[in-house]
Order: structure tokens, then sequence, then C-alpha cells
């Protein structure tokens, strides 16, 4: 058990280290014609579907990426002492919000970040809590809920330059994402009960 939470935490540090060691990289690039931002989520276009996969590992500057360090580290640490396969977690909630973004969003934006992955793993967490209905889940829903409960202003166009849109998409990618993996199992099991444990006439 401790070495299963060992390579969780290893998983977690070696995740969030990527983010910084590209953003260490592309510091002497950011002023040049391979400015790595670039490869950013795109919506609509053939060159911004790399973004999908790349875009919660670039960051347009210093304050971007420690305003997404914590939070994500946070959340991904809850993730990992709650779920069975936080890894396969991730990289579905990362895929699908990317994908619902570059089809959805509009305009000629370059989305860049881990803001929606962000997103997407604190409505998943809040959701699976209501959805299990067990103390540890529903623990760590409410802490989500206290611990980042402002942040959902944030799927509001109220800021220029924020990827609000990233941020919607994620919120949703991860309550559907919850529901199909957690909520559906759980509906099921309660048809189940009903049926074989009829209620008295």
């Amino acid at each position: 058990m401790k070495l299963e939470l060992k390579k969780k935490l290893l998983s977690i540090l070696a995740f969030i280290g990527l983010i910084w060691a590209v953003y260490l990289i592309n510091i002497p690039f950011a002023l040049t014609q391979w400015n790595l931002t670039q490869y950013g989520l795109k919506p609509h276009t053939l060159s911004g579907l790399i973004g999908i996969f790349s875009m919660p590992f670039l960051h347009d500057g210093i304050q971007h990426l420690l305003g997404n360090t914590v939070p994500l580290t946070v959340l991904l640490i809850m993730l990992a002492f709650t779920r069975q396969n936080p890894r396969r977690i991730v990289v579905c909630l990362t895929i699908i919000s990317g994908s619902m973004l570059w089809i959805i969003g509009w305009g000629n934006k370059n989305h860049v970040g881990a803001s929606a992955l962000i997103y997407a793993l604190a409505v998943y967490l809040i959701a699976v809590g209501y959805y299990e209905r067990k103390v540890q889940s529903a623990v760590v829903a409410i802490l989500v809920i206290v611990l980042y409960g402002t942040l959902f202003w944030g799927m509001l166009p109220t800021a220029s330059g924020v990827s609000w849109e990233g941020h919607l998409m994620g919120a949703i990618t991860g309550g559907v994402f919850a529901f199909w993996t957690v909520g559906r199992s759980r509906s099921k099991n309660d048809d189940v009960s009903s049926i074989a444990n009829p209620a008295p006439p």
C-alpha cells in the first residue's frame, strides 16, 4: 500500500516537474519564432490539434505557471489518494476537455495552461463525492469546494486574456466523466437494489 502511494506521489511530482521543465526550457525561446507556446490549442485548426495534448504543459509567464502549480498539485494529490487509476483519469480528462475546446471553442485564441485540467479535476472530485456518497469521497468534495469554490467564477467571460472557454470545457468534462464512470454504476446498483428489495405496499 505504501509503495503504491509512493509511486502515485512520484508520478505527480514528475508531472508537475515536466510542466516546469517545459517552461524553463522555453525561457530562451520565448521572444523568438521558436516560442513553444505557439503549440497551444487553437480551435478548429489542424495545427491547433497538438494543443489537445500540449496545452497543460505550456504557460505564458511565471505568474501563470505559479497560479496553476499549487491547485493542480493539491487536486492531483486528492485524486491519487482516493481513486484507483489516477493517471488514466488525468489522461482522459485532458484529452476530452481539450477535444471539446478544439471543437466548440471560438475565435482565434491560442489556449495554453493547465487550468482546463484543474477545472476538470475539481468538478470531477466534487461530482464523485456526490455520486459515491462515501465518507472519503464526500470529505474530498467538501475540501475542493472550500479551497477552490471561487475558481468557478473563471468559467464566465469576465476577464480578457483568460481562457474561460477552457475552464468551462474542463468543468463540463469533469462532471460528465464522473457521471459516466461513477454515477451510472451507482444508478444501476440502486435500480438492482430496488428490484431485489421492493418497497412494502
